[in-house]
């Protein structure tokens, strides 16, 4: 009784003690970090003052996301209605959509844009979980990895005809984690890609032509035509390099300021960090990240019930999906494909749904296990 009633008063006292403030911490100051490399891109630029206004509507969003209660997710009526609302919203781009450099994947609404493609990531996620939660039982069975498969390609298609193949690779990837960390046997698993690997053998062998099999090789090789299509590529692996230990310094990196490196607060914010800030910065980035992740898996590991862990499991395989292909092609090691990195890039569509995502995880943390809770009171009665 004595305990029940602490606990009443504690929240009263601090309607917020459920939030991790070091993985909001952590998350914020990587969008500082992108914000001062916008920064210094030039003195008068319109990036800088935009994501200032981004960033604090989405910690906004963030802090009013983190009160809710997110037991209405469980719900099929609810998980089935938002998936055929952002199924409606990657139709309509296609009839209504803003096309920019080539991809008609955004709404312009005049001061900015909208991207479902970013919202779709955040469904695809419940939606997932919802599937898998209520079959945790008999996952095993092949089947569970083509309906959930189906329920991904739908929006996986959708996006990639934009095209906006950044996206499609994260959900892509998304799709393929939760089914990993959902039970799935791997068996399964392994037998799905060797399909996929002898398909694609077959393709290659027989039904390719020359110009098509040179295309893929460019795509899969970009710093093989540097002065052509791996021309970005090449600019971004020169970038990285010339940071060194500890960099050019702030508002000194050439490659951005000169403007050899091409969309440098987006897809290219890495390389355009890491050479201002060197090898030191990027560890320190690296490490920022890390805790978001681990924090955010100690959330899924005292998930309330099964669908709270799956729902953090996804938003882990989201940050670090889309992290690992910015990256990796930010250093020659993967494909040119248009992607941000989590919390770093210039964007608001990008930066509201991964905010949001971290708010509906505190909003579930609010119903943890027992475990957990009790370490939040003990801090609080610490606290206070």
């Amino acid at each position: 009784m004595i305990s029940t009633l602490c606990r009443a008063a504690s929240k009263r006292i601090r309607p917020l003690s459920h939030v991790d403030w070091f993985l909001f911490a952590a998350a914020l100051c990587i969008s500082l970090l992108g914000l001062a490399t916008m920064r210094s891109f030039s003195t008068e630029n319109s990036f800088f003052d935009k994501q200032i206004i981004w960033i604090c509507v989405a910690v906004s969003v963030f802090l009013i996301a983190s009160l809710g209660d997110y037991s209405f997710l469980r719900r099929t009526p609810v998980v089935v209605g938002c998936f055929i609302f952002i199924l409606g919203l990657l139709g309509l781009v296609f009839a209504f959509g803003a096309i920019v450099k080539g991809g008609q994947n955004r709404f312009d609404l005049g001061f900015f844009a909208v991207q479902p493609a970013e919202l779709a990531k955040l469904v695809l996620i419940a939606v997932l979980a919802k599937y898998f939660s209520r079959r945790h039982i008999e996952i095993k069975h092949y089947r569970h990895i083509l309906v959930s498969g189906a329920y991904a390609f739908l929006i996986f298609f959708l996006v990639f005809l934009q095209p906006d193949l950044g996206s499609a690779i994260t959900i892509f990837g998304i799709w393929f984690g939760m089914v990993l960390v959902s039970g799935i046997s791997w068996k399964h698993v392994a037998i799905l890609l060797v399909t996929a690997v002898i398909v694609f053998t077959g393709l290659w062998q027989y039904a390719l032509r020359p110009y098509q099999k040179a295309r893929i090789l460019t795509f899969i090789h970009p710093l093989a035509d540097i002065r052509g299509t791996g021309y970005n590529a090449y600019q971004s692996t020169v970038a990285v390099g010339s940071g060194q230990l500890v960099g050019k310094g702030v508002g000194y990196g050439t490659q951005s300021k000169l403007e050899f490196l091409p969309e440098f607060q987006t897809d290219f914010i890495f390389a355009a960090f890491a050479e201002e800030w060197g090898f030191l910065g990027v560890v320190l980035f690296f490490t920022l990240f890390g805790i978001v992740i681990m924090r955010v898996l100690s959330i899924a590991s005292h998930g309330a019930d099964n669908f709270d862990t799956l729902f953090a499991a996804g938003v882990a395989v989201f940050f670090v999906t889309q992290f690992i292909v910015h990256v990796g092609m930010n250093m020659g090691l993967l494909p040119i494909t248009g992607t941000t990195v989590p919390f770093m890039s210039y964007g608001g569509s990008h930066l509201l749904t991964e905010y949001l995502a971290l708010g509906i995880l505190m909003g579930m943390r609010r119903h943890a296990r027992p475990s957990i809770q009790a370490r939040d009171e003990t801090e609080l009665i610490g606290a206070v």
